[in-house]
């Protein structure tokens, strides 16, 4: 069979369903300034579908970093990849200043979150290691322990009882090979907003020797006393081997971060091989990025306003009667029973006749008969925008128990 004529008869598990979504539930375009309020097919609508956590996306600090650097370097500058002819003085200032505030002796600067964590699994462990990973780990962290030659397990989603279990099997495993243990799992779930059991987890290490590496994408910035991340806010943060942060979310930017011991950070800038062949981060980003961190550190009412958000979104949901998982995390996941049909109609209603803006989660993600919307609180929204969606939310729910979501999808592309 030709390889394309293979794919125009399978176009996968999301492409199948593209025809009729695309634009409006797939690939929707939010336009004008990044904040709360965004067009969507030209109408203003209330956005809690961004990552801008502490909303630095449109701060005027960030901005004029941004458009300085910009202005000066341009985007080509530095050519190459780092090892050859891409390394410069504000890289190197960066990961000092990245490894000091997750508390780290060094950090290495990634192109993207996505591909280098990906590529620093496969640079730490080789044929003769066994990885164990969370079952609901991201999917750059699944990607990443596929590129595995070795053997790996998986534990269900925080179980730490079978995560003892997967670890015996490991050691007597590595005790044959020669081989080490790397534990992954995250500091917070993306999607259920929990966070990973860190502390039990470093707690283990008392029993068997494994190295601990934890994805903190949402916490960085957002948890702990000084937003190091969930291990801070689980004061656990020397028992993390490897701590990878992005700069996607709390940062509102491009770019990501492996902090560890000098030594271990020494091997991965020689090792991991999706950095030394790409070029280096863009001058504009880089100096950018220090500005960030520089308003991470230093204005600390950010963070406090989003957990003002945080809670007044996630108290007024829970006393209405909603269902938010098992979320300790700014993630807010709003569960709710009904078919993919129904979810159609109920984010069509939400974003046309209330207009506010929210991502939607249906099965294979989550069980068949579950519709998960899904809400990310910033430090720039509102405690109004807070209660006119609590609001919002209690008339779509009371719609779908009416069954009034259960027509056919209405015509929306």
């Amino acid at each position: 069979m030709d390889l394309f004529e293979k794919l125009k008869l399978n176009r996968g598990p999301l492409g199948s369903y593209a025809k009729d979504v695309h634009g409006y539930f797939t690939f929707p375009k939010l336009e004008g300034e990044i904040g709360p309020r965004m067009l969507f097919q030209g109408k203003e609508r209330l956005n809690w579908s961004l990552n801008n956590y502490i909303g630095l996306a449109n701060h005027p600090e960030v901005r004029k970093a941004d458009a300085e650097a910009a202005a000066h370097f341009g985007m080509a500058y530095p050519m190459g990849a780092r090892m050859m002819s891409g390394n410069s003085n504000y890289h190197e200032q960066l990961e000092r200043e990245l490894a000091s505030f997750v508390k780290k002796e060094d950090s290495i600067l990634l192109n993207y979150g996505y591909q280098g964590i990906m590529s620093a699994i496969d640079a730490l462990v080789d044929r003769h290691d066994v990885i164990v990973y969370d079952s609901e780990s991201h999917a750059c962290i699944i990607d990443g322990v596929r590129l595995h030659m070795g053997k790996r397990f998986v534990f269900p989603h925080n179980d730490i009882k079978n995560l003892e279990v997967q670890l015996e099997r490991a050691t007597k495993l590595v005790s044959e090979t020669n081989g080490a243990i790397l534990v992954i799992t995250e500091g917070v779930f993306g999607m259920s907003g929990d966070q990973g059991k860190l502390a039990e987890i470093v707690e283990l290490k008392k029993k068997f020797q494994f190295r601990l590496m934890v994805d903190d994408a949402h916490g960085f910035g957002t948890m702990g006393a000084t937003g190091a991340g969930a291990a801070e806010a689980q004061g656990c943060m020397d028992g993390v081997d490897v701590y990878f942060g992005t700069f996607a979310k709390s940062m509102a930017s491009i770019g990501a971060f492996i902090a560890a011991d000098a030594q271990v950070v020494e091997y991965l800038r020689y090792n991991t091989r999706s950095q030394i062949f790409a070029k280096a981060l863009p001058m504009p980003l880089v100096i950018g990025a220090l500005k960030r961190l520089e308003l991470l550190r230093e204005k600390p009412a950010l963070r406090e306003q989003l957990w003002t958000i945080v809670n007044a979104l996630q108290n007024g949901l829970r006393e209405a009667g909603f269902n938010l998982g098992k979320t300790e995390s700014p993630v807010t996941p709003v569960f709710l029973n009904g078919s993919i049909p129904e979810a159609a109609n109920l984010i069509y209603d939400l974003r046309e006749n209330f207009n506010i803006f929210c991502s939607m989660v249906v099965y294979p993600v989550v069980p068949k008969g579950v519709i998960m919307l899904r809400l990310i609180p910033t430090a720039v929204h509102t405690l109004e925008d807070v209660k006119y969606t609590i609001e919002a939310f209690k008339s779509i729910s009371g719609k779908l128990r009416n069954g009034e979501y259960e027509r056919a999808m209405e015509k929306v592309l």
